[in-house]
């Protein structure tokens, strides 16, 4: 089974994405603490303790959509109790 050519470009769409974001995350946590700290690149980049708070709020985040996840279908999945 294919996939159609919508479904091709969401899915190219994110990978460019997800790699533009890996390149920018990359580049602000490896990269820019070696270049002095009055250089022009850093006017593209967030503060630093950003590299920090961001990714963990987006781990919480993604923690709560998972567990919101199991508990809906948990809840969905329930046998009644039998009455004997």
């Amino acid at each position: 089974f294919q996939a159609t050519g919508a479904d091709q470009a969401v899915g190219f769409g994110l990978v460019g994405f997800s790699l533009l974001l890996f390149t920018y995350y990359t580049i602000w946590v490896i990269v820019l603490p070696f270049v002095d700290s009055d250089h022009v690149i850093h006017s593209y980049f967030l503060p630093r303790e950003y590299s920090v708070i961001l990714p963990g709020v987006a781990a919480l985040i993604l923690l709560l959509c998972v567990g919101t996840f199991i508990g809906v279908v948990t809840w969905k999945n329930r046998k009644p109790k039998k009455i004997d």
